[in-house]
Formats: C-alpha cells, sequence, structure tokens
C-alpha cells in the first residue's frame, strides 16, 4: 500500500463517523464492508463493483451513496442500510481492507469481475426476481446477476 493510500485509510478509520457518512468513498466502503466482510477478497470487490454498475447505469442513482441508500417499495436494496442495526464497522481489518478496495475501486483500478452485474444474492436464498436477470458469476456463496444479453 502507498503512502497516500495509507494517510486515507488512517484518516478514514479515524473519521468513520456519521458526520462523514455522505462522502462516496465511506458509503462504498461500508457496502463492501456490511455486504461482504465475511467473503474473500474477490467477493468483496464483487459488491463494490456492483455497487458501481449501479451508479453507471440509468435505472438507477447516478452517484454512490444513493446508490447505497436507495429503497424501492419501503424495502433497501442493500440489506444492511435498513436492518435496524449499528451502521458503524466494528472490525477494524474487515474495515481497512474495505476503506482500499473502496479507494482502489472508485480509482478504476480493479476490472469488473462481475461481467456488468447489477444484483447478487446469497445461495441460501432464492429471490423471485433472479429468473429475470441473467446469471453472471458465482463467487463463494453468491451469484450475480445482470441483465439479459438476448
Amino acid at each position: 500500500m502507498g503512502i497516500q493510500k495509507a494517510v486515507i485509510v488512517f484518516a478514514l478509520l479515524l473519521f468513520s463517523t456519521p458526520a462523514f457518512s455522505e462522502i462516496p468513498l465511506i458509503c462504498l466502503a461500508k457496502n463492501i464492508y456490511f455486504e461482504s466482510r465475511n467473503q474473500p477478497w474477490i467477493g468483496k470487490i464483487a459488491v463494490a463493483q456492483v455497487t458501481m454498475n449501479r451508479v453507471r447505469h440509468e435505472k438507477f442513482p447516478n452517484n454512490v451513496c444513493d446508490v447505497v441508500k436507495q429503497q424501492k417499495n419501503k424495502i433497501c436494496q442493500f440489506s444492511w442500510y435498513c436492518d435496524g442495526l449499528s451502521d458503524t464497522p466494528k472490525e477494524k481489518e474487515y474495515w481497512k481492507e474495505s476503506v482500499v478496495i473502496a479507494i482502489d475501486t472508485l480509482a478504476g483500478d480493479i476490472p469488473d469481475v462481475t461481467e456488468g452485474s447489477l444484483w447478487y444474492h446469497t445461495t441460501t436464498i432464492l429471490p423471485w426476481w433472479h429468473y429475470a436477470y441473467e446469471q453472471r458469476v458465482i463467487i463463494q456463496d453468491h451469484v450475480f446477476y445482470g441483465p439479459r444479453r438476448d
């Protein structure tokens, strides 16, 4: 990790308070942390890429924080955001890794391992919507989907 990235990570570890919750880097890092901290590195990258794919897609908000906080019919797109639990990262190593991945993702330094996916779910469930989309990749226990390419 370069010195600049180390300084940013250190600052984010210190300043990951509610006052900084609207910074895109914090929003992306929290989404990575809460959606995939138990996943391998590639799984965390995939969550970051789905978030960014949504930012770039016309059917979703065009900024990271709005994508992460988006609700449809009072249901959050990312479950951690509406689960009623604290949104303050507690596990510092996972948080640090999430911040580094968010930095690299926002910088465009990581290729899209999801093949343009906009949705995912864990293999422990089979959501009603999965038939409407094309399965792109499976990473550990998450299945990733994109629009059909018919």
